[in-house]
């Protein structure tokens, strides 16, 4: 059976009548429609996943600050109190929460990381498949085949909902990487295909009309910290589906359920700062303080001398 991507069903279909994994598939599947061989589409995509790793290494340095001074240094917290045994969640979790905040941080720096599937939600996917590859121990081609897997979801919600958040909120953007990395974790682990559909169907629908409300119209506050939630988001479906848990909603229907809540949200929840927590009186104060309007500096997000700096 030919994949397609107009249907996550369908895919999970194709892989079972198959009796390979929907990496297996889509690589195969996309290696042909693109006219080059699976052993170069497979090192294009390693190429990103490598991109992943740096990312995670640049955003946890001290010192890492956005251009705004809104964001930076969270990880390099979070690295520290791992270190000095200040660690409520441990094990995957903590780890994938310092990675998520490493690459979003990075990204608001201006540096180098992979859209997965927007720059506002970069750090979920990797933070998931790198943080699993460590404890787990993984080899590498494992990890990038299930990027292949993140993907196919990806392309699923992109043609039948959004992953825009001036479209359809953070929902589209923080739920559909949760998603996709809920799906790679699943096979990752071991799964099977329908265990990939639940997973991405619990992960989106634990974000349901999560709105887009950046702090000063920049991709920083909340936006990394939501790249935080969003992987421990996807850590939970995956676990979940992993376990034999199963959504009663169909992943597809959950997609379409997320493009209705998009379409009905208010502009002002849609990444225009106009609303949320952008609209806070500290929201608003921050946004003045970023583009030059008050004399004063808003708290500082660490103190003078901090090793972060």
């Amino acid at each position: 059976m030919e994949p397609n991507y107009h249907s996550l069903a369908a895919l999970i279909e194709a892989a079972q009548s198959s009796g390979q994994t929907i990496s297996a598939l889509v690589l195969a599947q996309q290696a042909a429609q693109m006219e080059q061989s699976e052993a170069e589409l497979y090192e294009a995509m390693r190429q990103s996943y490598l991109v992943m790793a740096d990312s995670v290494q640049a955003g946890k340095a001290p010192g890492v600050r956005s251009a705004s001074g809104l964001s930076g240094g969270d990880a390099f917290r979070m690295e520290r109190a791992r270190q000095t045994k200040n660690d409520l969640c441990g094990g995957v979790f903590t780890d994938a929460l310092i990675r998520a905040l490493a690459v979003s941080e990075w990204n608001a720096a201006m540096g180098r990381i992979v859209a997965a599937p927007t720059a506002g939600s970069c750090g979920i996917l990797p933070a998931a498949v790198l943080s699993v590859q460590a404890a787990r121990n993984l080899p590498e081609r494992a990890c990038v085949l299930s990027l292949f897997t993140a993907s196919a979801v990806g392309m699923v919600i992109a043609g039948n909902a959004s992953i825009s958040g001036a479209q359809g909120g953070c929902q589209a953007e923080c739920g559909s990487a949760a998603a996709m990395a809920a799906a790679a974790l699943v096979e990752l682990c071991g799964g099977t295909p329908p265990q990939v559909g639940h997973a991405v169907s619990i992960a989106l629908g634990n974000v349901l009309g999560l709105v887009c409300d950046p702090v000063a119209g920049l991709v920083e506050i909340p936006c990394i910290y939501r790249n935080a939630s969003g992987v421990a988001g996807a850590l939970v479906a995956a676990q979940l589906a992993l376990a034999g848990v199963q959504s009663p909603i169909p992943a597809d229907e959950a997609i379409l359920a997320m493009k209705r809540v998009g379409d009905a949200m208010p502009q002002s929840l849609r990444e225009t700062a106009e609303g949320g927590l952008a609209a806070t009186p500290t929201g608003r104060r921050l946004h003045e303080w970023v583009f030059g309007a008050p004399p004063q500096s808003p708290s500082s997000p660490c103190p003078p001398g901090c090793a972060c700096r």
